[in-house]
């Protein structure tokens, strides 16, 4: 039975990414460091921010991993005002509220960016608890952001639904026992697959949360029986 469901931030709330990877582009070179497209891929990975530092510039004090945190974040807000909505996120949020089911947030970025983004949004009252990377000390693929998540909801792992747009973030739900589907808005369907993710969107446009819920049927009948073969309820798979 699905009873809540729990969006990451970046690339399945928020078209993000380019915004992100301009930010990131710009902070490092403050700091001397040059960097490909390529190389920056991995800031898409939906790791925490102290461990994107750590990987491009070593070992650093946690006095600087604040402070370089904090510059940049300032870069990433220079530039907020590109950031829009996947499309139909917003309208998807507010069938979720009318179908009474409850939403959370598990995401990689700090508490301080995800509240801004919220609120900058008009969001930050639609969902019951939010998680950040603040939160816990292992970031994504570790599943100990959305076992945080699942305790505060107060809910069982089986009886939730993550959605995610990084193959570490499936990765990370499904080792805390929670089902996830893919957003693929970036391309990366397959990838999602192989990490996991039961069924893949491109968007949210025209999603209902029953389909959703005819997802979680699915998948519980799959697990029963692992040899009958499992269709998309949901009609936008890619």
């Amino acid at each position: 039975m699905l009873k809540g469901v729990i969006f990451d931030m970046d690339g399945v709330l928020i078209d993000s990414h380019p915004v992100h990877r301009k930010a990131w582009r710009m902070f490092l070179e403050s700091v001397g460091k040059e960097v490909s497209e390529d190389d920056l891929n991995f800031i898409l990975e939906g790791r925490r921010r102290e461990d994107i530092l750590r990987h491009f510039l070593g070992d650093l004090s946690v006095a600087t991993l604040a402070e370089y945190g904090q510059r940049k974040d300032y870069f990433f807000h220079e530039n907020f005002d590109e950031i829009k909505p996947i499309p139909g996120v917003v309208q998807f949020l507010h069938a979720l509220e009318a179908a009474s089911i409850p939403r959370g947030i598990a995401t990689s970025a700090s508490s301080f960016r995800t509240w801004k983004t919220l609120e900058l949004l008009n969001l930050e009252k639609k969902f019951a608890i939010v998680v950040t990377g603040d939160d816990v000390r292992s970031g994504k693929p570790d599943p100990a952001m959305y076992k945080v998540a699942s305790q505060r909801m107060n809910f069982s792992p089986i009886d939730l639904l993550a959605i995610e747009d990084a193959p570490c973030g499936v990765l990370a739900a499904k080792l805390a026992g929670i089902r996830c589907i893919g957003v693929s808005s970036n391309g990366r369907g397959d990838a999602l697959r192989k990490a996991g993710a039961q069924f893949v969107i491109p968007n949210f446009l025209g999603l209902r949360p029953e389909e959703l819920v005819q997802c979680s049927t699915a998948v519980n009948a799959s697990k029963r029986n692992p040899s009958a073969a499992v269709e998309s309820p949901i009609t936008r798979n890619q």
